[in-house]
């Protein structure tokens, strides 16, 4: 038996809440450097709206809040430790929070300005993310756009082996529920890029990267 214990991604994120933001930002290279870059790369117009994918306690959205106090957030995880923590640290603003998956839940039509996910999609295959593209791609504004700051693999045969490794954990497991559990399997950015543009997206940038970590931005 692997000593690589699958849990799902719920489970995963609340079991650690109480170490998450030191984790992140003090065990991840360049995690201020990329949360105050994803921030400032955000619509600074009064009272716009935002959509976060996968939200977690909010550090994104904490220096986004500096830059834009009167956004208006919404929120979507998995988790619901998480969001607990995160409506505790924002009582004043004006925040949606969401709880569930961003596959499953509704995300309206022409709603947002922008959206953003931060080191919450390089879990999950170009298939599972195509039509997710597609809804966000619906809930954007004209000349909306997604910022993605997210791991990437940094070769198809990196790519290749996390998602076999991750199916031969499943395997051995015997985890056949078709619940999403928490292993890193990062596309590289050429094969993120492609699946944005086959959503729909018309233009795929490249902003800035810190090693493995990338800023995308697609626009509508």
């Amino acid at each position: 038996m692997s000593e690589t214990m699958l849990e799902k991604m719920e489970d995963f994120f609340d079991s650690r809440l109480d170490m998450y933001d030191e984790h992140q930002l003090n065990c991840i290279d360049s995690a201020r450097d990329f949360l105050q870059f994803t921030a400032e790369c955000l619509p600074p117009r009064p009272g716009c709206a935002v959509l976060d994918l996968g939200c977690g306690t909010g550090l994104e959205l904490e220096r986004y809040f500096a830059v834009n106090p009167s956004a208006q957030v919404t929120g979507i995880d998995m988790a619901p430790g998480m969001l607990r923590r995160l409506k505790e640290k924002f009582p004043d603003k004006k925040i949606a929070l969401m709880l569930g998956s961003y596959f499953d839940l509704p995300f309206g039509c022409e709603a947002y300005e922008a959206a953003v996910s931060v080191e919450s999609l390089h879990h999950f295959t170009a298939a599972e993310k195509l039509p997710l593209y597609k809804k966000l791609w619906n809930a954007l504004k004209p000349g909306g756009f997604f910022i993605l700051t997210d791991y990437f693999a940094l070769s198809d045969a990196e790519e290749r082996r996390c998602r076999e490794e991750l199916l031969r954990l499943k395997a051995e497991q015997g985890l056949t529920d078709g619940a999403f559990y928490h292993f890193d399997t990062p596309l590289t950015v050429e094969h993120e890029t492609d699946c944005l543009r086959d959503a729909g997206f018309s233009r795929v940038e490249l902003l800035r990267r810190w090693g493995p970590t990338h800023t995308l931005r697609a626009v509508k």
